[in-house]
């Protein structure tokens, strides 16, 4: 009796897990559409930036703006990679207006060098300049969303916690890294990952579960038919 009902549960847990990944999978591609959507907009200014309810995912939208520097005020988020090197997302604090929401500006990935105790060197904004594109904010980790800020210029952070630097900055802060389509002088990449997996990886992942609660309930008639051919 035992046996049957670890085998029906098995059975019917691999097939949940196969329609929670179709889920999955139809979630991404909402996403995409609306990502591909919010593309084709007029981008946004900062104003109307602001005027989005705090509910609303800033992910895919464009945005045009005019942004001057406010000392040398820059998070270096750790354990990025790119192109199969491991470095930080140099992200810069701008103003776009007095007594406003400060903008977090992302200059590019900057590697990391073979000593974590010596930051990397990267170039900065220096001067008042309009640059357009692209908001967005990351996912938060599950298992640790704090700061982890630590001391001096540029400060290395562990997570993207937009509360947390505005406590560090005594400032606030706009909800979304704005990312340039390109910033005069500075040269640095742009990683663009909005969607950290693909529907169609979650298919594939689909897939497999089902293919396995096929092939468990394959052995399942087996091994009964097997049983009962022995007692005949």
């Amino acid at each position: 009796m035992l046996l049957t009902i670890a085998t029906v549960s098995l059975f019917l847990l691999l097939v949940k897990l196969g329609f929670w990944q179709l889920s999955r999978a139809e979630l991404k591609e909402n996403i995409q559409s609306q990502l591909t959507a919010r593309q084709a907009l007029a981008p946004l200014s900062f104003d109307q930036l602001l005027a989005l309810p705090p509910t609303e995912t800033l992910t895919g939208y464009r945005l045009d703006v005019m942004v001057s520097p406010i000392g040398e005020k820059v998070f270096l988020l750790d354990n990025q990679t790119f192109n199969g090197r491991v470095g930080y997302l140099a992200l810069q604090v701008l103003q776009v207006m007095p007594d406003r929401p400060w903008l977090l500006v992302e200059l590019g990935f900057v590697p990391a060098g073979n000593d974590r105790r010596q930051l990397p060197t990267f170039p900065q904004i220096t001067q008042t300049q309009t640059l357009d594109g692209r908001l967005y904010q990351k996912q938060a980790n599950p298992m640790s969303s704090a700061l982890m800020a630590e001391s001096g210029w540029p400060k290395r952070i562990q997570n993207l916690n937009i509360p947390q630097i505005e406590e560090v900055l005594n400032h606030p802060v706009a909800l979304a890294v704005f990312q340039p389509t390109s910033i005069p002088e500075i040269a640095l990449p742009h990683p663009w990952k909005p969607i950290p997996m693909s529907a169609q990886k979650h298919l594939g992942y689909a897939l497999q579960w089902f293919s396995l609660a096929f092939a468990f309930a394959l052995l399942m008639i087996f091994f009964i038919r097997s049983r009962l051919k022995k007692k005949e």
